[in-house]
């Protein structure tokens, strides 16, 4: 029978205590994730953001004035503006992470 074997609590968190120090480690010697980089990873997050819900705005307007209806496309395009803003800002934060 193939049983795996139970790992004792303190072997956890020595593993966990061995990748966190491998990774402060990493970043002491890359030393490149300083105050501007926060901030400017801030900023790409936010525009990313901004860009996509107002270009979801622009293109919403513009249908609801070439085509009238009784459903408010800027109201939805804005929300899938927001949205695909959000999994953008997420894939570029977890490909900085994946860097790490």
């Amino acid at each position: 029978m193939n049983r795996k074997k139970q790992k004792e609590p303190w072997e956890d968190f020595e593993e966990q205590v061995n990748v966190k120090s491998k990774r402060k480690l990493k970043a002491r010697r890359e030393g490149n994730h300083t105050v501007w980089f926060g901030l400017g990873m801030f900023g790409m997050v936010g525009w990313s953001i901004t860009i996509s819900t107002l270009l979801g705005i622009a293109l919403g307007i513009w249908i609801d004035t070439k085509f009238p209806s009784q459903y408010s496309w800027t109201l939805m395009l804005m929300f899938v503006g927001v949205v695909l803003g959000c999994l953008n800002a997420w894939y570029w934060i977890q490909s900085e992470r994946s860097n790490d």
